[in-house]
């Protein structure tokens, strides 16, 4: 009985490990902004053998690039007290493992993608992991601006989403693309403020390094989150939604500004973190009314 239990516990460990590894929440919202990209750009019926093709592809190469991410920053991961438990720092999981993993991930990923989508949404998915590992996963120990560089791969989702469903680009995609972007921009300064000095000390250059009284932080936070305020309207403008998704849009951007503009005036951690708990509830909530109010 005592083996079965321990069998049970090491196995619920393993598998605990594995979704650290692949960043099980990061990778899911990727999987739901290319299902609203998927969506938006539905014309005529739903292609449910593509829908599924694509969000499965979707979600190996990003767990793919999350596994390879964690597998470049092991070393500096160990050097901070958010990150230092994950599997590979803590020494539950070989780097080998995990670096034969991601690759595995990734390359299944954008392969499914290029035979259940088509070559674009490929194309895409490849640029999404490799501008994720090549490009900003070095930036973050050289430039405060890998912030701004990150949030590139993270907006691609719903573009590749889109191309599945539509077979090519169009304003609308971009429009979603630069919503995600400019979404991401507060989500990462609060976080990036509330861990500030565990960054330091793992060698990552945040936008929030050499901002000791956060003054310039929540400044790009209420910058970044006003825009996203005014594009967010765009799709109710362009008839991509109905003016029921306006008004919300405008609703939830606001209260989101606002959060922005408390965390410039106090600039304390409390105020970062419902900055962070703030975007946290805007996005599902904008996808979701975005999805129920759109034009076909």
């Amino acid at each position: 009985m005592k083996a079965e239990s321990l069998q049970q516990a090491q196995t619920e460990s393993l598998i605990g490990d594995i979704c650290t590894l692949v960043k099980a929440r990061l990778s899911f919202l990727v999987l739901i902004t290319t299902f609203v990209g998927f969506i938006m750009g539905t014309t005529g019926p739903m292609d449910y053998l593509l829908l599924a093709g694509t969000l499965f592809g979707t979600a190996l190469s990003a767990c793919g690039a999350a596994a390879l991410n964690q597998w470049w920053e092991r070393e500096f991961d160990a050097k901070m007290k958010r990150t230092q438990n994950r599997p590979l720092p803590a020494g539950r999981m070989h780097a080998q493992d995990a670096l034969y993993l991601g690759i595995f991930l990734s390359a299944s990923g954008i392969l499914l993608l290029a035979i259940a989508a088509n070559i674009l949404t490929a194309v895409l998915s490849a640029l999404t992991v490799g501008s994720y590992l090549f490009i900003y996963t070095p930036m973050k120990r050289i430039t405060s601006l890998n912030t701004i560089v990150g949030a590139i791969p993270g907006a691609l989702p719903p573009m590749i989403g889109w191309t599945a469903a539509r077979g090519g680009l169009s304003i609308e995609a971009w429009l979603l693309f630069t919503i995600l972007f400019l979404w991401q921009m507060p989500h990462f300064l609060a976080i990036a403020w509330m861990y500030r000095e565990d960054y330091t000390a793992g060698g990552f250059r945040m936008l929030t390094s050499d901002d000791e009284t956060g003054s310039s932080t929540s400044r790009q936070a209420i910058i970044y989150s006003m825009a996203l305020l005014a594009v967010s309207l765009l799709p109710g403008l362009i008839r991509m939604n109905s003016p029921i998704y306006f008004f919300g849009a405008f609703l939830l951007g606001a209260g989101f500004t606002g959060c922005a503009v408390r965390f410039s005036m106090i600039r304390n951690r409390n105020a970062a973190r419902l900055l962070f708990f703030a975007s946290i509830l805007y996005l599902p909530i904008l996808l979701a009314l975005m999805v129920m109010t759109r034009i076909p």
